[in-house]
């Protein structure tokens, strides 16, 4: 089943929201189990698989540095859909519009829907607008949901994380979360920290050359690569080991974080993916995905040491061990 249908977004908070859906929202529309909850639903229809996933996205400010609203959506029902292993094909959009919106800022947010779509290969082929009275929405928000195909056999999925694995990030983290924030709150930075809001499946079509050592694909979206490993931790029953000396992020970022007190643990990626692969074969998919343009800086960042527990530990740069776990609430909200 498609987890962003049910967890309100991918890793949309921490401890609340997942309580809200343990308790409330899976047992009542789906009573899907937390092994069968990934960024997209695998449907079977006559022999044939076939990839489905839906994602709002409402952040703030609509733009950004290094995207807006609108390729934001594209780009992320893309991912979803390449987060299971299926290619992209088809997309569909959907329009809130609050009365008075601006048309300029309109076109400019389409166009770019439509060159994102282009860059992907995907096809905008069915959508819906609505628009409200002034004051009932914030500008414009915007539905996007997803098809696609398989073209493999193999079952990539957050419960197919096993002991031994080798984890590895495509490249640096938080860039996302703080150029939204920087831009809504009109910091001026002295260095250049753009989203790295982007389509994932093509990079993800190298990476699948693997064949069944790739166990486990996830993009660290809301929550971070911190929530993202937690979940998948949950999900394999697993125990998760980082290295926090090889995790990759930008001097800019690091320095903003550490101003605001944020940990780059938790805040938002739209252009990273966490990838789970056998260790015989961790170097090969490193050299894979550092030749691909998405993938300069990928780096090995922890691997799987042990079964049961579901848990997160950080091996520290001072020598210690500190567990990770899932925020009470959001850093960041309205980031996606």
């Amino acid at each position: 089943m498609d987890k962003d249908l049910i967890l309100l977004g991918h890793g949309s908070g921490g401890r609340l929201s997942h309580q809200l859906l343990e308790e409330l929202i899976i047992p009542t529309l789906s009573g899907i189990p937390p092994s069968g909850q990934n960024d997209a639903a695998v449907l079977v229809h006559d022999g044939r698989r076939l990839a489905f996933t839906t994602d709002s996205y409402v952040v703030d400010p609509i733009f950004f540095p290094g995207g807006n609203i609108g390729d934001l959506a594209i780009n992320g029902t893309v991912n979803d859909l390449a987060m299971v292993g299926a290619l992209p094909f088809a997309v569909s959009v959907g329009l809130i519009l609050e009365e008075g919106f601006s048309r300029v800022e309109l076109a400019r947010i389409l166009r770019s829907m439509r060159e994102a779509a282009d860059r992907a290969g995907v096809s905008i082929v069915a959508g819906d607008t609505k628009v409200v009275p002034r004051g009932k929405a914030d500008r414009i928000f915007i539905n996007t949901s997803g098809i696609g195909v398989f073209r493999h056999g193999l079952d990539i999925s957050g419960a197919k994380a096993r002991v031994g694995d080798t984890i590895i990030i495509n490249g640096t983290i938080g860039d996302h979360g703080i150029a939204v924030m920087a831009a809504r709150e009109g910091l001026e930075l002295e260095t250049d920290i753009r989203s790295d809001c982007a389509p994932l499946n093509g990079l993800v079509n190298e990476i699948l050359s693997e064949g069944e050592a790739v166990r486990v694909l996830r993009d660290p979206t809301r929550g971070g690569v911190a929530t993202t490993l937690k979940e998948i931790a949950i999900q394999s029953d697993v125990t998760i080991t980082l290295d926090e000396a090889a995790l990759p992020l930008k001097g800019a970022v690091r320095g903003v974080c550490a101003v605001l007190g944020l940990d780059p643990l938790y805040v938002a990626n739209e252009g990273k993916v966490l990838v789970f692969v056998a260790p015989e074969s961790a170097d090969s998919v490193l050299e894979t995905m550092r030749r691909h343009p998405l993938g300069t800086d990928a780096a090995v960042i922890g691997r799987v040491t042990s079964s049961g527990g579901g848990k997160v530990r950080m091996e520290t740069v001072v020598g210690g061990v500190r567990a990770v776990e899932m925020l009470s609430g959001e850093q960041l909200p309205r980031i996606c």
